[in-house]
């Protein structure tokens, strides 16, 4: 998805082949009881020891499970598995503007739904991953991501427009993902150009956006969203950056995953639809209500590693940064240009 690279790494994320009984066990725990290796096989129709492979599989994806003599195994935490009906249920009369595809494990649903782009599938294809096993990032890093630790899907919208035409398209997401995390309660959101929503001063979700179709138009928009919700502890000393997670912007109550990605797909699609008819510049002054870096001394890393700093000044009505550099206001328009305050 991720595309938003919810957390950083710069290391690639090692490939897993995940086993035909892993996830059924998973689901068959996730109710947080204790389930003897005996009584998990017999519902699962396999053995003790296929039982036993699975849950160390599933300890190598970071699942944590406790095992106790006599009583089995529990998850240390429910998993709260995506579910096409509770989705749906959740979209209600909205669930028409999509078609939902659910994936255990897949490599990046970006390069998923980018195929499907390819083959013609529909505006409002939505492909969701329990598992992303290399998961991409903005400038080329790795979007790394646990079991049941957060949302990551990709959602594919067909503009009539070519690429020169969707200038500020990631700003609009951003601000799609704040109202939706206002919605369920979410407080000190921020906007960081051009791609990542802040809950106090640390990444909570981000976006990558992937093009395909012909310079001027039509053009076919994959989405790419990586939210956080509950990171272990040992995916985030991982990570190169301050991050956050809804656990913790939400006082310890994040919402249930499948409720949270139908609030997320019903504003992405008011925002896309709204982004879609007149462009950024109708977006543009909400997004700039929560800019994190507004007025502010800031440092940007071009592409060819120079580095400048100014204060930064806003955003133009194409959605490009505007920075005063040395007493001169300058625009920066590449998603390739890192940002952030200066040490």
């Amino acid at each position: 998805m991720l595309l938003v690279d919810i957390l950083h790494c710069e290391d690639a994320v090692k490939s897993l082949t995940v086993n035909n009984h892993t996830f059924p066990v998973l689901r068959l725990l996730s109710d947080g009881d204790f389930h003897s290796g005996q009584t998990l096989g017999e519902q699962l129709g396999i053995s003790r020891a296929a039982v036993w492979n699975a849950i160390k599989e599933a300890q190598e994806l970071g699942v944590e499970i406790h095992s106790v003599h006599g009583k089995g195994y529990r998850l240390s935490s429910a998993i709260d598995f995506l579910d096409a009906d509770r989705i749906n249920h959740a979209l209600n009369s909205t669930a028409r503007n999509f078609t939902l595809e659910l994936l255990e494990t897949t490599t990046s649903t970006n390069s998923d739904l980018m195929k499907r782009a390819a083959a013609d599938a529909p505006q409002g294809t939505c492909i969701a991953a329990e598992l992303q096993q290399a998961g991409r990032g903005r400038r080329g890093r790795a979007w790394v991501s646990s079991l049941g630790s957060g949302l990551t899907f990709s959602l594919l919208w067909r503009f009539s427009q070519g690429a020169v035409a969707l200038g500020g398209l990631s700003l609009a997401v951003g601000v799609a993902l704040v109202r939706a995390l206002s919605e369920v309660g979410i407080t000190q959101l921020a906007l960081k150009w051009p791609n990542d929503v802040l809950h106090a001063d640390k990444k909570l979700a981000g976006t990558l956006i992937e093009l395909q179709g012909e310079m001027l138009g039509p053009t076919a928009a994959v989405i790419g969203i990586g939210l956080n919700i509950k990171l272990p502890d040992e995916v985030k000393t991982g990570i190169d950056q301050p991050v956050a997670d809804l656990t913790e912007a939400g006082n310890l109550q994040a919402p249930p995953r499948n409720e949270l990605l139908a609030v997320l797909l019903r504003h992405l699609y008011d925002v896309l639809s709204e982004f879609e008819q007149q462009g950024f510049t109708a977006l543009r002054d909400e997004w700039q209500q929560h800019h994190a870096h507004h007025g502010k001394l800031a440092q940007l890393t071009l592409p060819n590693g120079l580095l400048k700093t100014g204060i930064v000044n806003g955003i133009d009505a194409d959605g490009a940064l505007l920075v005063n550099v040395g007493g001169q206001v300058q625009r920066f328009s590449t998603a390739e240009i890192s940002l952030r305050s200066p040490a």
